[in-house]
């Protein structure tokens, strides 16, 4: 088969879904088995084992300011309507006979548009960024189709498995890239001497990085680092000189440098209420940090045993779950991070994806 991704983000940015299905693609194109081409606004990489296209996109921070419509209310909307109308127009995807995407409306109706002699691809939709397309909340257009859904969560699939052909799985990580030891402060401008809290984030809304900073700035000792960037950069960056001063550091940090910022912080705050799934989680577990996350579900069963759980929408829980952790004596966790190896290894989760396309093209074939 062709198995084609597409994804504005793919090669140019390096986060959660981006990192997904560059790391699934190269496992299914590295076993020989099938042809794998990723379509996306970046550039070809070295040592990627299938095959790149650039597809021209507008970046979403050419949008921030843009007006917000139903269907266009974010900068994320308009970037991958930007890269929905351009891999149609190119046809990008020709010859495939399995799309992935997980983008919707414009990514996903792009890879569905009607076909010469009326023939195109099977289709396969993952939940990356939710399964508010898939689910038909109110409010959204039923225009959601798919031949597949592969939930990242229990959530998602108990939601979704009646109305959609649907499977389970997990993101993963790279457990020769992700593992305990000593961390290096120096290198990313931390004390030696004071707990440091990291965010691994995008600068949005949903993620509440301002409330993180507001229950960090509580605890005078603490420094939060956070790695990303975003829309709310400016409002982020002002309320962590504000209100943390010298205890707030913000930078871009590349995703090889990654594993080694984990291993320099404490503990890792997540914040994001109904997180589709969060790489951040796997990848500081891995590494034997400890991890605050909201107390929920799916959080419960990507971490099992090993997450310290809290009501991350009340600032007093946060401020109350950083100090537990500070106050407690810092232990690599070995046992946590043999299990998350074990669990997550992207061969692993990209042989779970492989059964699934192919259960997908042959039930149509």
């Amino acid at each position: 088969m062709h198995i084609v991704f597409a994804h504005a983000g793919l090669h140019r940015i390096q986060r959660g879904s981006e990192v997904a299905f560059e790391a699934i693609a190269h496992q299914i194109a590295t076993s020989g088995r099938h042809k794998v081409t990723l379509l996306g606004a970046g550039v070809p990489l070295d040592g990627r084992a299938y095959v790149f296209k650039h597809v021209p996109t507008i970046a979403r921070e050419k949008f921030i300011k843009w007006p917000k419509f139903p269907l266009l209310r974010s900068a994320d909307m308009y970037e991958e309507l930007s890269f929905a109308a351009a891999l149609a127009c190119t046809n990008g995807d020709r010859g495939a006979d399995v799309t992935i995407c997980c983008g919707y409306p414009y990514s996903n109706w792009s890879v569905r548009r009607p076909r010469l002699r009326g023939t195109r691809p099977k289709h396969i939709f993952v939940t990356q960024n939710g399964d508010w397309a898939a689910s038909g909340l109110p409010g959204e257009p039923k225009l959601f189709s798919c031949d597949g859904l592969i939930c990242t969560n229990p959530t998602y699939f108990s939601r979704n498995a009646d109305a959609w052909p649907s499977v389970l799985i997990p993101n993963g990580l790279d457990p020769l890239r992700f593992y305990p030891g000593k961390g290096d402060r120096a290198r990313f401008g931390l004390p030696s001497d004071k707990p440091v809290v990291l965010m691994a984030t995008a600068l949005q809304p949903n993620k509440r990085v301002l409330q993180a900073i507001r229950a960090i700035s509580r605890i005078p000792e603490a420094h939060l680092f956070v790695a990303g960037d975003g829309e709310l950069r400016s409002e982020v960056n002002e309320l962590g000189a504000k209100l943390l001063g010298q205890r707030f550091h913000r930078e871009l940090v590349d995703n090889s440098s990654m594993p080694d910022l984990y291993r320099s912080a404490d503990m890792l705050l997540h914040m994001t209420v109904g997180e589709s799934f969060g790489n951040v989680y796997i990848e500081a577990l891995r590494t034997g940090i400890p991890i605050i996350a909201n107390d929920e579900p799916t959080t419960r069963w990507i971490l099992g045993e090993y997450g310290h759980f809290a009501d991350t929408t009340s600032e007093q829980a946060v401020v109350e779950a950083l100090l537990a952790e500070i106050s407690g004596k810092r232990v690599e966790h070995q046992e946590a991070a043999q299990w998350a190896a074990e669990r997550y290894s992207w061969p692993a989760i990209a042989s779970k994806y492989l059964d699934f396309i192919e259960e997908v093209a042959d039930r149509h074939r």
